[in-house]
């Protein structure tokens, strides 16, 4: 279960207004929660296969958490979609329980983006060296488009991280 900070990250009704045309057809009778919860899943599951990320999956949600269901290449690709999943206003949880991964990895050290940080901040934390910041930028790509725009809250994905000792 990764946990995510839900009144940070991307706004749903922007995602929602991209991707309408896609996703008009998925209300099934007058109950708006599952209605919502319903759209809600599509909007996230078309938005990470519109960044290209491989796999047969789908998302569900649950209330503030978005269940992961179907395969996946590799754990890469597993952590961005959690990402991609996670990083939206309202989720608060991602779980992964429901994803068969084919061919499996090291897993990824995960950082909360913290006001102040920058890519070089958090290079030299986990990775021991600042100049490593494109490293992070191209793990979270295509999450990111640009290394100095991270926000609070925004949670990424640092592969060969070592935790920072408490």
């Amino acid at each position: 279960m990764f946990k995510f900070l839900k009144s940070a990250g991307q706004k749903y009704i922007d995602m929602q207004k991209r991707n309408f045309d896609a996703i008009k057809d998925v209300f099934d009778g007058d109950d708006e929660q599952a209605n919502e919860q319903a759209l809600k899943a599509e909007v996230i599951t078309k938005e990470a296969r519109d960044m290209g990320l491989g796999g047969d999956y789908r998302a569900v949600v649950e209330g503030e958490t978005v269940k992961l269901e179907g395969k996946v290449p590799d754990q890469e690709t597993l952590e961005k979609i959690v990402l991609t999943s996670g990083n939206v206003e309202g989720v608060a949880e991602v779980d992964v329980s429901g994803v068969e991964v084919e061919k499996a990895g090291e897993a990824s050290v995960f950082h909360t983006v913290q006001k102040g940080d920058t890519l070089s901040a958090i290079a030299r934390t986990y990775l021991g060296n600042a100049m490593k910041y494109p490293d992070i930028f191209e793990a979270n790509k295509p999450m990111l488009k640009d290394p100095d725009l991270i926000y609070p809250g925004q949670v990424l994905r640092i592969p060969g991280g070592k935790a920072p000792a408490a």
